[in-house]
């Protein structure tokens, strides 16, 4: 389990003598309802300007972009990891810097919202969530997410599925994009837990609250069922639902994070332990390690080196 952002697969560049242009050359996959590109950036441009006309999913694949959302957003930088999602109607405002040296490369999957609608139609229809104050939905204005591993997956196969050669590619991705929906969904909630947004609108973002609050202490997966008013099966469910992860899961993550700020404070290894509940410094170690792929006295060591 890593709690890093995860980068997605990259098609290999054109080369240059190929395209049609050099700034943002466009090679489209069309699907029954969905449109994949791949833009491809090999010289340094400013103020490009893409605008798309339905709701629109986009990934960055290698290089880097300045951006903004016209109508939305200041500018900022847009790396592979990451994934903006643009409402119908939107204007991309983008600078390639760097581009002459290290060429941009990402994906946008243009989605028709009859399909969309009718997806979470049938989602809250058909698997309503446990917690009835919450439903299926997309937001517009969490537009900007860092991918986590189930999102990227999602995301990659949809690329498969658009780039291979078969007759029942459109029956597939149609599964694919659901899916897709459904793990951005679960991305644009554990941001909105992060920012404390849900704390007073769900009964898991009150649960998730009340564990960010409490991480020095030992956590009842019992007693946060009963906060969340269900048994325990339907508290996993619920939070499986809403999150895309287990509560131990959430926690454990929720603990990591937290230790890593006390280690940027130069509090010991010990203390870290103590303050995010870890009863034994020696399993703090094994779980940080598994996580962040070093141990917390190295990543302490390498923040001082750098800062």
């Amino acid at each position: 389990m890593n709690i890093n952002h995860f980068q997605l697969h990259k098609p290999r560049l054109t080369q240059e003598n190929r395209l049609d242009t050099l700034v943002e050359n466009q090679t489209k996959f069309s699907l029954n309802n969905c449109e994949l590109s791949i833009y491809e950036t090999h010289q340094a441009a400013y103020n490009v300007k893409l605008h798309f006309e339905y709701l629109t999913f986009t990934g960055m694949l290698r290089g880097k972009k300045w951006m903004k959302l016209e109508d939305k957003s200041n500018y900022f930088e847009y790396l592979p990891g990451e994934s903006v999602l643009v409402a119908p109607g939107e204007t991309m405002v983008i600078d390639f810097p760097e581009a002459d040296e290290q060429p941009a490369q990402c994906i946008s999957l243009s989605l028709k919202p009859e399909f969309v609608q009718e997806s979470l139609d049938d989602l809250n229809l058909s698997a309503a969530k446990v917690d009835d104050s919450s439903q299926w939905n997309i937001s517009l204005d969490e537009f900007y997410m860092l991918n986590s591993t189930s999102l990227a997956s999602a995301t990659n196969n949809i690329m498969r599925i658009a780039l291979e050669e078969n007759s029942y590619k459109d029956v597939m991705a149609d599964f694919a994009v659901k899916e897709l929906l459904i793990r951005l969904m679960q991305t644009q909630a554990r941001n909105l837990i992060e920012k404390n947004t849900l704390k007073n609108q769900s009964r898991i973002g009150f649960v998730a609250d009340y564990i960010k609050k409490n991480l020095h202490q030992k956590l009842s997966i019992d007693a946060m069922a009963k906060m969340a008013c269900v048994s325990k099966s339907n508290f996993f469910k619920m939070f499986k639902e809403e999150l895309g992860i287990s509560p131990n899961e959430f926690i454990i993550r929720e603990r990591i994070k937290k230790a890593k700020e006390l280690l940027n404070q130069h509090s010991s290894v010990s203390e870290v332990a103590y303050n995010t509940g870890f009863s034994d410094t020696n399993y703090f170690i094994r779980v940080f390690k598994h996580i962040q792929g070093e141990t917390p006295k190295a990543f302490q060591n390498k923040k001082l080196v750098s800062s």
